[in-house]
């Protein structure tokens, strides 16, 4: 048995030192009744235990059980202070004689006498400097040190001192033993928990430190204890209050996070259940005012839905409940257009306005809101009784700046239809007023801009002016780059300044649309997947036709480069961020490899994060994004420390024209633009300025009715026997070559010198997208009759592409070869809605095995074995791929076009986040794989997840037909290979030559179905 002593004051928490060692056995031990010890106990430890220090200990008792006066504390320090002094800093007792000290010195100011808090406390950290961590009395001397700094805030309330006590509190309670003595002692109310209590009461304080408290807190009261609510919900207003000084939406973001999980463990019948579901309403609802998503607004509805009878009529704050799902509803309704939203919005305004009686610091509000709704319903519903009494409303309320700005709203609004200068002069009055009244950086001075903009853009309307214009354009361009005030808004001012600019031809108009795709740009960025990248692109009237737009406004002003530009940085913009994480890095692993390497790493997080940010669970959902954008944060970092780098200095941003144009380095590149102010072509040669090839016979609605057009003759030929005369689609083709190719064509041959045979890329924008430019063709004799007159095929291989920028990936990604390899994939089957049986799908894939090089690794997948995953697989380990299957484009959500597998559908999404850099090439022999929304379908997926050269189909091909074209296409593709090697870059050529070939075998509308993507 070994015999242990404290030499401490109070009851032994420590582990103790040893002072003897005693052999019996058990019976002899109970026997030994009240006989003492000191036989065993070591010389040393009994010289230590001096009569001073039983002295001091028994005058410290004395004082302590009110025996004596402050004489007797006194005494009793200067005893330990000269037990200190016989124990120098390297004498083994020395912790516990400075912990002695700092305890009769802690006793007389806890008896008032204040004099020596700050000499005890820092006696004890001494101590606790000689009790490293890993010492076995470190513990005690952390609680000494943690009662100390609580008496003293107890008497002081310095923030300091508890956040000390937090700090030691989280480093002790991990070293307690369950049950034991101290961990009880520790977790008291006059311990950890009154840590807990104190800092919860503490200010909201937003600074790094302040965070760290919280979560320190937090960490203290884990899930169970019954201050883990409090404590989630001191973190989550802590972390708001810092968002709203600094604006990072990561800490919006864990505020809702945490705001969920307060919501969650807060069980119903709890009196704050309310303030958590409002709080989070709150919080939501500030993220959707920035950001945009609509599922985010659906909650907030619901989550006040859910607090309106837990506020019941004459609860005091009855109205705001009902003013926040109003206030949501009236914001739905700007987007969904549905009738029901604004007159729900307004018969709850009414009703809160009701339990708002006059006196109520918020009724403003409540009137202001009232009227927001009748002008919202008087813009949709044309009803002037509906106007007429929000400006009395707004008459009323005009104290406040926001109200201001709400009437001149409403006052312009009655202008439009009374024409009433007195009107628009007092809009235009109250603007200017909010603005006075607001600081520079306010948020609200966003509403202030488009108000006065839309008085002067009124004024203008009505009585034309250049001043006003003027006027309206400056507020236009100060609303949408005011920086405090959220990203919808802002884009949606930019789109109405480009409309309004062209509209009234000012010349800012490229200024605008330069503004629009930078802030959809900065945006987009954020957004953690292709799908909710597409959500952005799709959720403001006016997005897809921006690049385009921005193209036809730079081509008018004669800037094509920076029509080149603006039209490629638009269209590039859905897979533009994706297209950021997998850039090769060969040139920067050069120069160095350590960025490179952070870089990659970051990028494959970043990748692997995204298949997270779909949840169905919105909290999941949520933890997933604030993960990615903290990778992302860490990502754009490194690409911030790679710019500096000599000769990186626009690494990943939008590249310009010289940039662009290495994509045309084996061939002109023609960017045919549809917009609805002009359709022109740019093209952009190898070297030299871009040229220009005007259509001015042609509009957009033109092509739209051709696209129509296209789509019904193919419709209908297909119902047609094989000797009918394809006289519509011949009729077409001939209109293709007489108003768009033809053009082209003459400034190739003429102005470029572009011999014949040579390659060129087709780069088809909105509806040109949908025409089978390729298969332009005169069908008619030469003016001699000396043959027929040759058609775009005849005179050039014809290749598309999506954007310029693929082109450039595509070649940059063929510097690495790797062994080839072919894959032959085959499913006959359709999945539900996919079509009929494939009758020749075997027969295609024996044909395709019969032309592959003997060299070249081959296998086959068909039938139950050519499922989705592997599919996938297959993708990933060949370089080489011929799929023939059902092929579906979805024209709603294009991500989820597909094929069709043996279990389930190989999506256009399976296919983008399966990257395959040393892929090659690629075969679609399916229905609609290269036909879809502008850049994005199933071959312009494919060739983005890393196929260089892809062949895909615009519209449903037959299967027993397409085998022709496979044959004829391989057969030219395997022909003369050099040194046996398969070459992707002779696809076009290759697909030329096939088509050509089966032109006895092949009805027309079938051969022109085939096209070429990539190198």
């Amino acid at each position: 048995m070994e015999i242990r002593a404290s030499f401490e004051l109070g009851r032994m928490l420590g582990r103790g030192e040893l002072v003897g060692k005693l052999e019996t056995s058990w019976e002899g031990l109970l026997n030994r009744g009240d006989e003492p010890f000191v036989d065993y106990l070591t010389p040393s430890m009994t010289a230590g235990l001096t009569e001073r220090q039983m002295l001091a200990m028994r005058r410290l008792s004395d004082y302590m059980r009110g025996r004596g006066e402050v004489h007797i504390l006194h005494d009793a320090m200067n005893y330990f202070e000269s037990v200190l002094d016989q124990c120098p800093v390297d004498h083994p007792d020395h912790a516990a004689a400075l912990t002695n000290l700092a305890c009769a010195r802690l006793q007389g100011y806890i008896r008032k006498d204040l004099r020596g808090s700050y000499i005890a406390t820092s006696l004890l950290c001494d101590a606790l400097a000689l009790r490293p961590r890993g010492h076995p009395d470190r513990p005690i001397s952390l609680y000494h040190l943690i009662e100390a700094m609580i008496w003293r805030y107890s008497y002081h309330a310095t923030t300091a001192d508890i956040y000390k006590s937090a700090q030691f509190c989280y480093e002790l309670l991990p070293l307690c033993f369950e049950d034991s003595y101290l961990r009880n002692i520790v977790t008291g109310k006059n311990g950890v928990d009154y840590v807990i209590r104190a800092c919860n009461n503490l200010p909201i304080d937003t600074s790094d430190e302040g965070i760290y408290l919280r979560r320190l807190v937090l960490e203290l009261c884990p899930p169970g204890n019954q201050h883990n609510t409090s404590a989630l919900d001191k973190l989550a207003k802590t972390v708001k209050a810092r968002f709203q000084q600094c604006g990072s939406f990561d800490d919006l973001d864990q505020n809702i996070q945490l705001g969920r999980e307060i919501v969650f463990k807060c069980p119903e019948g709890n009196p704050n259940r309310v303030t958590y579901l409002i709080n989070l309403a709150v919080s939501l609802r500030r993220r959707f005012d920035h950001r945009g998503k609509f599922h985010d607004l659906d909650e907030v509805i619901s989550l006040y839905e859910e607090a309106l009878p837990l506020r019941p009529v004459g609860h005091e704050y009855h109205d705001a409940s009902l003013d926040g799902v109003g206030r949501a509803l009236l914001v739905r309704f700007n987007d969904s257009g549905d009738i029901d939203d604004v007159n729900r919005a307004t018969g709850l305004f009414r009703k809160a306005l009701a339990s708002c009686p006059p006196g109520r610091p918020n009724r403003d509000t409540r009137l202001n809101n009232l009227a927001a709704a009748l002008i919202t319903r008087h813009e949709k519903l044309h009803t002037s009784d509906d106007l007429d009494e929000a400006i009395d409303l707004r008459m009323i309320t005009q104290k406040r700046h926001r109200n201001l700005f709400n009437l001149s709203m409403a006052l312009c609004s009655r202008f439009a239809q009374t024409r009433k200068n007195a009107d628009i002069e007092e809009a235009i009055g109250l603007c200017q007023q909010s603005l006075v009244a607001l600081p520079p950086l306010h948020p609200d001075r966003y509403f202030s801009y488009k108000w006065l903009k839309e008085a002067y853009l009124s004024r203008h309307r009505i009585l034309p002016n250049a001043v006003y214009l003027s006027l309206a354009v400056e507020n236009f361009k100060l609303a949408s780059r005011h920086a405090t005030q959220g990203f919808p808004e802002r884009f949606k001012e930019a789109i109405e300044w480009a409309r309004q600019s062209e509209v009234y031809k000012h010349e800012s108009a490229l200024e605008a649309y330069q503004t629009c795709l930078e802030l959809f740009d900065n945006h987009v960025i954020t957004r953690s997947s292709i799908i909710s990248r597409r959500d952005v692109a799709t959720a403001f009237d006016g997005t897809q036709s921006l690049p385009v737009d921005a193209a036809s406004c730079a081509i008018r002003l004669n800037d094509l480069q920076q029509g080149v530009e603006l039209e490629e940085q638009g269209r590039d913009m859905q897979w533009s961020l994706a297209s950021r994480l997998r850039t090769p890095l060969d040139d920067l692993n050069s120069i160095n490899i350590h960025l490179a390497d952070k870089l990659s790493e970051l990028s494959k997080r970043l990748s692997e994060t995204q298949n997270s940010i779909g949840s169905a669970d919105r909290a999941a959902a949520d933890r997933a994004a604030i993960a990615y954008k903290k990778l992302m944060s860490q990502w754009e970092a490194v690409v911030a420390e790679i710019r500096n780098l000599q000769g990186f200095s626009r690494f990943l941003l939008p590249p310009l024209y010289e940039d662009l144009q290495a994509a045309a380095c084996y061939g002109p590149v023609i960017i045919l633009i549809a917009s609805e102010y002009s359709c022109d072509a740019i093209i952009v040669p190898a070297s030299g300025q871009p040229r220009h090839v005007p259509f001015p016979s042609l509009t957009l609605i033109d092509l739209e009715m051709l696209k129509k057009q296209f789509a019904n003759v193919i419709r209908d030929t297909a119902r047609m026997s094989p000797e009918e005369p394809r006289t519509a689609l011949i009729a077409l083709l001939q209109t293709i070559w007489d108003e768009v190719m033809l053009p082209i064509v003459n400034v190739l041959q003429h102005d470029l010198k572009l011999p014949s045979r040579s390659r060129i890329w087709l780069c088809p924008t909105a509806a040109f997208t949908s025409i089978p430019l390729h298969a332009a063709n005169p069908f008619r004799m030469n003016a001699d009759r000396s043959g027929r007159e040759p058609c775009l095929e005849d005179i050039y291989i014809c290749s598309y592409t999506p954007t310029l920028s693929a082109l450039v990936r595509a070649r940059q990604t063929m510097t690495t070869r790797v062994s080839p390899s072919f894959v032959a994939i085959g499913q006959d089957q359709s999945s539900a809605g996919q079509g009929t049986v494939l009758a020749a799908v075997d027969s295609e894939l024996e044909l395709v095995h019969k032309h592959v090089p003997p060299n070249v690794k081959f296998t086959h997948l068909s039938g139950d074995e050519a499922t989705q995953a592997n599919a996938l697989e297959a993708l990933r380990c060949n370089t080489w791929v011929h799929l023939a299957c059902h092929g579906k484009q979805d024209p709603v959500h294009p991500s989820n076009s597909r094929f069709a597998m043996s279990n389930k559908p190989l999506t256009l999404l399976d296919i983008v986040e399966n990257s395959v850099p040393q892929a090659e090439f690629a075969f679609l022999s399916a229905c609609h794989t290269a036909r879809g929304d502008e850049v994005i379908h199933l071959a312009a997926g494919l060739q983005f997840s890393g196929f260089k050269s892809v062949i895909g189909t615009l519209w449903e091909v037959d299967d027993a037909v397409a085998k022709h074209v496979v044959e004829a296409f391989y057969e030219n593709m395997f022909k003369d290979l050099d040194e046996g090697v398969m070459d992707c870059t002779k696809a076009a050529w290759a697909l030329n030559k096939a088509t050509y070939a089966v032109k006895k075998k092949v009805l027309l509308e079938q051969r022109i179905g085939f096209v070429h993507i990539g190198l």
